[in-house]
């Protein structure tokens, strides 16, 4: 069970280890953004030491916040990924699929992740997202070749609850589908809603408890992350929220999945 950092925004990535280490998470997750200290590798290696929390996956930043962190180069960041992973001994790197006006990435986007996994050793988890809605109602085609990480050609994926939700998908439905290809998880939920809402496992629609037993059904052993929004909760109220959802992907990791009647 691995903790986000970014699960303790507005604070920081050393509040990250710090509270990963306080509630009893067996890793984190860097997510590498706008704290510059998530960006500084070395930093982050002394973090995960002086804390004795390991640093088991990286976020890369291909966010749309994110994208002139470690530069504007989709593929160099990938590269440094790949680098920061290996020296902070993660196993798997976490990507988003190119944005649509990304042409040149985006079209070689595919080859480019098997040839990253191939060269480096590590799992390229490309993460599921969802379509953009106008005002309207209409959609925005902001990825390419699509939100849908299914119709890519990508060995290895990272399912995340609350984009599921996002694209009115099922989420148990997903791990299904998705088989061996799924190797990474960002617990997480949502509603039925145009808006990405990260909430705490249990507290949407996207049946969280059933997506754990799932997973323990289908001998499952890759990463399970904790990414949750705590912005606007007091520090009390993060600690609550962030041990409650630790005790939560325990509890339903250990129980057979019953479908819901």
């Amino acid at each position: 069970m691995l903790l986000s950092t970014s699960s303790v925004y507005p604070e920081s990535t050393a509040a990250g280890f710090a509270l990963a280490r306080e509630l009893g998470y067996d890793g984190v997750e860097i997510m590498v953004g706008l704290d510059p200290t998530s960006a500084d590798v070395d930093a982050v290696e002394r973090l995960s030491e002086y804390h004795e929390v390991p640093v088991l996956s990286v976020h890369a930043p291909t966010l749309l916040l994110t994208q002139r962190v470690w530069g504007p180069d989709p593929w160099e960041k990938l590269d440094r990924a790949a680098m920061a992973a290996h020296q902070l001994g993660a196993d798997v790197v976490v990507v988003h699929p190119p944005f649509r006006w990304q042409r040149s990435y985006a079209s070689g986007f595919t080859a480019g992740i098997r040839r990253l996994e191939e060269t480096t050793g590590l799992l390229f988890c490309v993460e599921n997202m969802y379509p953009w809605r106008a005002p309207g109602g209409g959609e925005v085609r902001a990825y390419a070749p699509s939100w849908d990480v299914a119709q890519l050609d990508c060995d290895h994926l990272t399912l995340d609850l609350s984009h599921a939700a996002t694209s009115r998908q099922s989420s148990v439905a997903l791990v299904r589908d998705w088989g061996e290809r799924l190797r990474h998880v960002h617990l997480t939920d949502g509603t039925n809603g145009a808006v990405d809402e990260h909430l705490l496992p249990g507290e949407g629609d996207q049946d969280a408890a059933g997506v754990l037993a799932e997973l323990t059904a289908t001998g499952f052993a890759g990463h399970v992350v904790v990414e949750v929004i705590t912005r606007g909760l007091t520090r009390a109220q993060r600690v609550t929220a962030l041990a409650g959802s630790l005790a939560f992907t325990r509890e339903h990791l250990a129980t057979p999945y019953e479908p819901a009647r």
